[in-house]
């Protein structure tokens, strides 16, 4: 069930707090603030991982080349590169992506 419902667009939600982070994305509105560089995020999440840019530690390498990253998606990105794994498809032509947001650009 999914009471909470969106007014601009209609999409809904199981819980209210969802709602809420969904509508940032029509205000634009960034109440999350990095103290570091001041650059100001939709959801607290997106800014606790950011801040890892501002730490110098990469405790995840890469296996095959030995590249280290702050955190384990950035790393898991990076595998795709030397195994080709392509597992964003899209629905209308069939290509295939290595990052989501390239399959969104598509």
């Amino acid at each position: 069930e999914k009471p909470y419902r969106c007014g601009q667009c209609g999409k809904s939600f199981s819980q209210n707090g969802h709602l809420t982070k969904h509508l940032r994305t029509h205000s634009r509105e960034k109440p999350y603030c990095c103290v570091h560089c001041g650059k100001s995020f939709s959801q607290n999440g997106h800014l606790t991982k950011h801040m890892c840019t501002h730490i110098e530690e990469k405790p995840y390498p890469c296996t095959v080349c030995g590249k280290s990253f702050r955190n384990s998606s950035n790393l898991t990105v990076h595998v795709r590169t030397h195994t080709g794994e392509k597992p964003f498809h899209c629905g209308e032509c069939g290509k295939s992506f290595s990052r989501k947001g390239h399959l969104t650009q598509h």
